[in-house]
């Protein structure tokens, strides 16, 4: 869909708002920022890597003709989530939307897990969500008016094995976002989350010619990887008026993996 027929949807025109992305440079982040982009959202990708940030929020301005700007910061770090918030708000007045899609995922058995490891997961995954989630609220709370979108996934709800820290990290963010979502009920600030499936990602390429892929795969109904644009209708509905009732849920996108 062009942005052209996008921004025409009223209820989902997003020209105006401000959209901070963690983990906005690469991947799903990438892809969700890009379709926020395309309802017409200025955008702050957030990212570790300050070059790989600033050249994607030039593409993405160039592509789309909105506002975008790249920083660099480590979501785990409570000094670095504040600051990127106060740029954001600095850069465009204020922070509308924030899209939580900074994570990792390490796959071994238990007992081939350091704890250094499990943390790190955990840190990246929960931690960061939370500091970023703390960091909005704010100045969303000062405008009376917020999307908060936590990224979670089909392994959230159900296990899979050699996936510890990555099925603890997600299940926490579930609950995460159902409990920010009460908080947050009377501020005007909606909380959601979104669950993917297999997408293929560069996260997940290392192992989308294995026999791990291909039963991964072989669970979602539609047998296949997910293209990056299937996650992009989710992250415009959350982040727009469309979805002005809806909090403390979520959306899954994961070609019908947890249906069966």
């Amino acid at each position: 869909m062009s942005k052209e027929t996008l921004r025409g949807l009223g209820l989902f025109n997003l020209t105006g708002r401000c959209a901070v992305v963690t983990g906005g440079s690469k991947g799903l982040g990438l892809a969700m920022a890009a379709g926020l982009a395309s309802a017409g959202a200025d955008l702050v990708l957030v990212s570790r890597h300050a070059e790989e940030a600033a050249a994607t929020a030039r593409d993405l301005s160039a592509e789309f003709g909105v506002r975008a700007l790249g920083l660099a910061a480590d979501v785990r770090n409570e000094a670095e989530v504040e600051g990127f918030v106060a740029a954001a708000v600095a850069a465009f007045g204020k922070v509308d939307i924030l899209l939580n899609s900074a994570g990792i995922n390490i796959r071994r058995p238990i007992a081939e897990l350091k704890l250094e490891e499990f943390e790190q997961v955990l840190g990246i995954n929960v931690t960061g969500t939370w500091l970023s989630c703390r960091a909005v609220l704010p100045t969303m709370r000062a405008q009376g008016w917020g999307r908060i979108i936590n990224i979670s996934s089909a392994l959230g709800s159900i296990g899979l094995a050699g996936r510890t820290p990555y099925t603890a990290s997600k299940g926490a963010v579930l609950q995460l976002t159902r409990t920010l979502a009460l908080e947050c009920a009377a501020d005007g600030i909606t909380v959601n989350a979104i669950c993917p499936g297999p997408f293929l990602t560069e996260m997940n390429r290392s192992i989308a010619d294995t026999e791990d892929g291909a039963r991964l795969v072989g669970m979602t109904s539609l047998k296949r990887w997910g293209r990056l644009e299937e996650i992009q209708g989710a992250a415009i509905y959350l982040a727009s008026a469309a979805s002005s009732y809806v909090t403390g849920s979520t959306v899954t996108v994961d070609g019908g993996w947890t249906a069966q």
